[in-house]
């Protein structure tokens, strides 16, 4: 089993699970972008210590390239735990992250995501360079 067998897909607009991209479609080489990876956008998923999304991972494949390159690993750690309960505590984080990357290559966009219920999920977006 490889972990393309683990790896689940779907549209984020009807799949709470799938990691959404947001960046240009098209950037000059070298020049440093914005890129956020979210969950929830149009279908929400729940934050709870029972259900709640541990991670998100963002990673970048040149076309011209074997090779993968992971560009950020996020985790969220505060799901409302506490001492007195499930869900009774102060703090939970949400499922949205950003950060700013440059490619000299076009390529493929990964953001990959883990539920702690669900498993493994990712969606994919192009970069073109301009």
């Amino acid at each position: 089993m490889s972990i393309t067998d683990m790896v689940q897909t779907a549209d984020w607009r009807t799949e709470k699970h799938v990691p959404v991209i947001e960046c240009p479609d098209k950037v000059s080489p070298g020049e440093l972008f914005e890129l956020k990876a979210s969950l929830g956008k149009e279908v929400s998923h729940p934050n709870t210590t029972e259900h709640h999304i541990r991670w998100i991972k963002i990673l970048f494949k040149p076309r011209d390239s074997s090779f993968v390159y992971e560009i950020g690993n996020f985790e969220f750690t505060a799901h409302g735990e506490s001492v007195n309960g499930p869900d009774k505590g102060p703090v939970y984080t949400g499922h949205s992250v950003a950060c700013f990357m440059k490619s000299t290559s076009p390529g493929k966009i990964v953001a990959m995501a883990y539920c702690n219920i669900h498993g493994l999920w990712e969606n994919t977006r192009e970069l073109e360079l301009s």
